[in-house]
Protein backbone atom coordinates (compact mmCIF):
# COMPACT_ATOMS: atom_id res chain seq x y z
CA UNK A 1 0.00 0.00 0.00
CA UNK A 2 1.21 3.51 -0.80
CA UNK A 3 1.81 6.04 1.65
CA UNK A 4 1.98 9.89 2.29
CA UNK A 5 2.30 12.22 4.78
CA UNK A 6 0.62 14.99 6.30
CA UNK A 7 3.13 17.53 5.17
CA UNK A 8 3.40 15.92 1.78
CA UNK A 9 -0.03 16.02 1.45
CA UNK A 10 -0.90 19.58 2.71
CA UNK A 11 2.01 21.05 -0.15
CA UNK A 12 0.80 18.84 -2.94
CA UNK A 13 -2.23 20.83 -2.29
CA UNK A 14 -0.71 24.20 -1.47
CA UNK A 15 1.13 23.80 -4.73
CA UNK A 16 -3.02 23.03 -7.08
CA UNK A 17 -2.51 19.49 -7.20
CA UNK A 18 -6.33 17.99 -7.48
CA UNK A 19 -6.41 15.39 -4.85
CA UNK A 20 -8.82 13.09 -4.41
CA UNK A 21 -9.12 13.16 -0.79
CA UNK A 22 -11.60 10.59 1.02
CA UNK A 23 -12.21 11.39 5.08
CA UNK A 24 -13.53 8.19 6.71
CA UNK A 25 -14.06 9.93 9.95
CA UNK A 26 -17.35 10.13 11.63
CA UNK A 27 -19.44 13.10 10.76
CA UNK A 28 -19.40 14.20 14.72
CA UNK A 29 -15.22 14.39 13.57
CA UNK A 30 -16.09 16.09 10.38
CA UNK A 31 -17.51 19.09 12.11
CA UNK A 32 -14.44 20.17 13.53
CA UNK A 33 -12.96 21.12 10.11
CA UNK A 34 -12.18 18.57 7.26
CA UNK A 35 -9.86 18.90 4.34
CA UNK A 36 -11.54 21.43 1.30
CA UNK A 37 -12.86 19.41 -1.59
CA UNK A 38 -12.41 16.18 0.30
CA UNK A 39 -15.21 13.73 0.34
CA UNK A 40 -16.69 12.20 3.80
CA UNK A 41 -17.28 8.65 3.57
CA UNK A 42 -17.48 7.16 7.25
CA UNK A 43 -15.67 4.37 7.77
CA UNK A 44 -18.83 2.09 8.36
CA UNK A 45 -20.30 2.98 4.48
CA UNK A 46 -16.74 2.68 2.39
CA UNK A 47 -18.36 -0.68 1.30
CA UNK A 48 -21.73 0.38 0.53
CA UNK A 49 -20.56 3.64 -1.31
CA UNK A 50 -17.24 2.36 -3.28
CA UNK A 51 -19.73 2.18 -6.66
CA UNK A 52 -19.40 6.40 -6.11
CA UNK A 53 -15.82 6.42 -7.03
CA UNK A 54 -13.67 5.48 -10.36
CA UNK A 55 -11.47 2.90 -10.70
CA UNK A 56 -9.34 5.05 -13.09
CA UNK A 57 -8.65 7.35 -10.18
CA UNK A 58 -6.10 7.60 -7.51
CA UNK A 59 -7.56 8.16 -3.83
CA UNK A 60 -5.83 9.58 -0.52
CA UNK A 61 -7.28 8.28 2.62
CA UNK A 62 -7.36 10.22 5.89
CA UNK A 63 -9.33 9.89 9.31
CA UNK A 64 -8.24 11.17 12.79
CA UNK A 65 -4.93 9.56 13.72
CA UNK A 66 -4.47 7.18 10.73
CA UNK A 67 -5.76 4.01 11.85
CA UNK A 68 -9.12 3.64 10.15
CA UNK A 69 -7.76 5.25 6.58
CA UNK A 70 -5.51 2.12 6.78
CA UNK A 71 -8.69 0.03 6.87
CA UNK A 72 -10.88 2.03 4.50
CA UNK A 73 -7.66 1.86 2.10
CA UNK A 74 -7.08 -2.16 2.56
CA UNK A 75 -11.03 -2.47 1.49
CA UNK A 76 -10.83 -0.34 -1.17
CA UNK A 77 -7.48 -1.46 -2.75
CA UNK A 78 -8.71 -5.34 -2.30
CA UNK A 79 -11.67 -3.81 -4.93
CA UNK A 80 -9.25 -3.13 -7.47
CA UNK A 81 -9.13 0.75 -6.21
CA UNK A 82 -5.71 2.88 -6.33
CA UNK A 83 -5.36 4.25 -2.69
CA UNK A 84 -2.93 5.88 -0.78
CA UNK A 85 -2.83 6.17 2.64
CA UNK A 86 -1.88 9.32 4.78
CA UNK A 87 -0.12 8.44 7.32
CA UNK A 88 -0.93 10.62 11.20
CA UNK A 89 -4.34 11.87 10.30
CA UNK A 90 -5.93 15.11 10.79
CA UNK A 91 -4.47 15.43 14.21
CA UNK A 92 -1.49 16.19 12.63
CA UNK A 93 -3.39 18.75 9.83
CA UNK A 94 -2.11 22.42 9.62
CA UNK A 95 -3.61 23.08 6.36
CA UNK A 96 -6.58 24.86 5.79
CA UNK A 97 -10.33 23.43 6.84
CA UNK A 98 -13.69 23.60 5.74
CA UNK A 99 -15.98 23.88 8.52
Amino acid sequence: MKTTTVKEVEQQLAAGVNLNIIDVREADEVKEGKIPSDIHIPLGLVEFRMHELDKNQEYVMVCRSGNRNGLAARLLEGQGFSVINMLGGMMNWEGPLDY
